[in-house]
């Protein structure tokens, strides 16, 4: 069964997404397709980003800087989907969040699996820019973001007592989400399992040294 690793990239103490998570939770576990698996970054505390080519070791078999950033990379290369729930800060993602992603380097642990988003804030915006911002960098990872999304303004009333959400349109918001995530989950691991491209800059470089060995 595909495992849906769903990303909390929040940390700070009083963050809001603690009255997302387990409607998140309740509702992907509902799901036939998944075998779910939170991994929330405040068990994950990251260096900032340091890698280059002489931390990697083995490009095989990478070492990175730290141990903690081995194990993450290949905590994430586990996952055949992910669901990223994101705050806004300053019109983008939370500093943390964009560093965990960025820390995936080199193992291409996202490398041709979907990842849907789910964004919210305290006002009106509803975490639309940041989830328009990991759409691009997740390209970068060279994951397949999702177009539907699940966007929640106002979270501070968006749930009832019970935890579950004052808008319906949220409920089916995540719900396009999670089918979206399901179906490419399988199409894409049934690709991944037929044969995969190199990266394309790996295959830019091999023709630019064939290229000038012919030369």
């Amino acid at each position: 069964m595909p495992k849906l690793q769903v990303i909390v990239g929040s940390t700070r103490p009083t963050r809001a997404v603690d009255k997302v998570l387990p409607w998140v939770l309740s509702r992907a576990e509902r799901h036939d397709d998944f075998e779910v698996e939170v991994l929330d970054l405040r068990d994950w505390p990251l260096p900032f980003f340091q890698e280059h080519m002489g931390t990697i070791g083995d490009f095989a078999d990478p070492v990175y800087s730290e141990p903690i950033v081995r194990s993450w990379n290949r905590k994430l290369a586990e996952g055949d989907a992910y669901l990223i729930l994101t705050a806004e800060y300053n019109h983008s993602v939370p500093g943390q969040l964009k560093n965990a992603i960025d820390s995936v380097f080199v193992s291409y642990a996202l490398r041709n699996k979907p990842i849907g988003f789910l964004g919210y804030s305290v006002g009106l915006a509803a975490g639309t820019r940041a989830v328009e911002h990991l759409a691009l960098i997740a390209i970068e990872a060279e994951a397949v973001p999702m177009r539907n999304t699940v966007l929640i303004p106002f979270i501070s009333d968006a749930f009832d007592e019970d935890g579950e959400p004052n808008n319906p349109a949220t409920e089916i918001a995540l719900a396009i989400t999670l089918d979206d995530l399901a179906w490419y989950a399988d199409a894409l691991g049934r690709a991944r399992a037929e044969g995969e491209l190199a990266p394309g800059n790996f295959r830019a470089r091999a023709a630019a040294a064939a290229a000038a060995a012919s030369d």
